[in-house]
């Protein structure tokens, strides 16, 4: 165990990058492996047109699973029966009147897309743009080009609790590529070049059963999920994957005991390789119809929101069996 955080720069030094792989211009990193081709590859997987959403229910009275440091979202209405009881409104010609509410959240508060200039580290944003274009909003990065092209394939569900055998992984359990591999396997299928993987470890579903004191236990933010290796990373190089998306806040295992770093998949994959990380998704319903029918694999659609200069946006993906 490190006595202290090892520099993402030295840390990486050995990694593969993406950047510059598709132009100086480029904004959307690994999802220009996502082709028209790789959209019929998806549409290929679908045998029964079974349909799950994969978002996560937004703003409920009892909270909503995110990051700490994020407020709950808040809704409320502004415009309903109320006003005409009050007579603070008026029907419009012929009767009709309407209700109409306001949303206030940090894009990230629910199942969400990071854009690609979300994280960074060396004052250098995925592709070698400044960092300081994200001053007052994502001039380079944005969710917005994610948005453009969307997020469509092949998808892959890798059921990592299952395959342990149990509900859900440990805090701080790590996801090896060898689990990954071991999971296929067990699944009766095979990941494939250009793959969209989801992930489940079970931690989000213990949310539901038990509130933050689950999803955080002992205030602690100590996730399960992929566990940085320069092995891991390479093989997501070398296998081309364009996003992965899974159960949980941050998509990989939240501290990196060897190198004393936190979330170091975010600087190896995200801004490093332009991987793009789809996250809180709710795998539990797709998950169990899997185990029945077996088939893991489906098409996938992701389309997050057009947030111009944002740096993540809500949404709610969809797997098509």
């Amino acid at each position: 165990m490190a006595t202290k955080p090892v520099n993402f720069e030295e840390l990486l030094k050995d990694a593969p990058k993406n950047w510059g792989r598709w132009g100086a211009d480029d904004e959307i990193g690994a999802l220009n492996f996502l082709t028209n081709a790789e959209v019929l590859r998806g549409v290929r997987a679908v045998k029964s047109g079974k349909v799950f959403m994969l978002g996560v229910p937004l703003a409920q009275p009892n909270g909503d699973p995110l990051y700490p440091s994020r407020s709950q979202p808040i809704r409320t209405m502004a415009m309903d029966k109320g006003f005409y009881l009050s007579g603070l409104a008026k029907p419009f010609p012929g009767g009709m009147e309407y209700a109409d509410d306001v949303i206030v959240m940090y894009l990230q508060g629910t199942t969400q897309y990071d854009a690609l200039g979300h994280v960074w580290y060396g004052d250098k944003l995925y592709n070698g743009y400044d960092s300081r274009t994200t001053i007052g909003g994502l001039q380079k990065c944005s969710i917005e080009p994610i948005a453009n092209h969307g997020i469509v394939g092949r998808g892959i569900l890798l059921d990592i609790a299952r395959l342990k055998g149990k509900p859900h992984l440990d805090a701080n359990e790590a996801v090896t590529i060898a689990d990954l591999e071991a999971a296929a396997k067990r699944q009766g299928c095979a990941i494939e070049q250009h793959d969209i993987l989801l992930i489940r470890t079970g931690w989000l579903k213990r949310f539901y059963d038990g509130g933050f004191a689950k999803l955080f236990p002992n205030g602690e933010m100590k996730e399960p999920g992929l566990a940085y290796s320069l092995e891991l990373v390479k093989w997501f190089h070398r296998m081309e994957i364009p996003s992965i998306g899974t159960d949980t806040i941050a998509s990989e295992q939240t501290n990196h005991e060897e190198s004393g770093t936190m979330i170091p998949l975010h600087a190896a994959l995200l801004h490093d390789q332009g991987v793009i990380f789809n996250e809180i998704d709710w795998l539990e319903d797709l998950a169990d119809d899997c185990a029945k029918d077996g088939q893991y694999t489906f098409l996938f659609v992701g389309a997050p929101l057009k947030v111009v200069n944002g740096a993540g946006s809500p949404v709610n993906p969809v797997a098509i069996k």
